[in-house]
This record gives C-alpha cells, structure tokens and sequence, in this order.
C-alpha cells in the first residue's frame, strides 16, 4: 500500500510529466499543421522556405543585425523559429514589392505582420528602446 509521503510525491510526478507532455504535445501538433498542405498543395513551412531562399541575398549584415535585435526578447529556446518565421514574411513582402535590398522599414512591418496582436507590446518596448518611431507602422498594428 502507498501510504503518506511517498503516495503523494507519486502523484506529483504523474501530474508534472503528465503536464510536460502535454504541453510538448500541443507544440508538436502545432507544427504537424504547420506542415500539411494547403489548397495550394505547399504547407506554411514550404512558403516560408520558399520566400528565405528567394530573398537570401537580399540580407546584408545591417539588416541581420536588426531582426536579431528584434527577436532578442523572444525566449532562446523559440527564437531560431521567430526568426525563419519573421525572415519569411519579411521575404513575403520584398517579393511583392520588388525590393531591392531587404530595408529596416521591411523588417519591421514584416515583424509586424509576422507576429500575433499579443506580442506587439514587446516590439513596441524594444522599437522604443532602440529609438525607433512607430508611428509610420500604426495602421499595421492595428489589423
């Protein structure tokens, strides 16, 4: 029989890995859909991948520079992922712009557009920070 202490530090383990993997597995499901294809026939992850490679050489080191200023707030754990994902649409909107080089006005309002509504606060601190006017980008934050 489990008695006192050790039936509940049992119990604490089963509700902390139960937790752990249930966190891990709403992550991983998340990427699954990422994954699957569109109408389209190419997933999310494809296009992203496809406006990285058409856009690479449009990134000097200034611009690096910045998206990785931009992502510093972002746990490092999930920044590699911000950063494709942010490098894409930033790819996105040069593409259809036909930009010639990738400008710190395309990084932000790519980030921008990137990113959920509920992280806008932390770009806007950090644009603040770095002494950047954001009232160009206004009408971006708003959609």
């Amino acid at each position: 029989m489990l008695d006192g202490w050790f039936m509940w530090f049992i119990l604490f383990w089963v509700v902390i890995l139960v937790s752990f993997m249930g966190i891990g597995g709403f992550f991983m499901f998340r990427k699954f859909l990422k994954a699957l294809p569109k109408q389209d026939g190419k997933s999310d992850l494809d296009w992203q991948n496809y406006y990285l490679d058409k856009t690479i050489h449009l990134w000097d080191e200034e611009s690096k520079n910045l998206l990785n200023e931009l992502v510093s707030p972002v746990p490092e754990l999930f920044r590699q992922v911000a950063k494709e994902k942010i490098a894409g649409k930033i790819g996105e909107i040069a593409l259809e712009e036909h930009a010639k080089n990738i400008t710190n006005d395309l990084i932000i309002r790519g980030y921008i557009q990137a990113t959920p509504k509920r992280d806008h606060k932390f770009l806007r601190k950090k644009l603040d920070d770095m002494k950047i006017d954001v009232s160009p980008y206004e009408d971006l934050f708003e959609q």
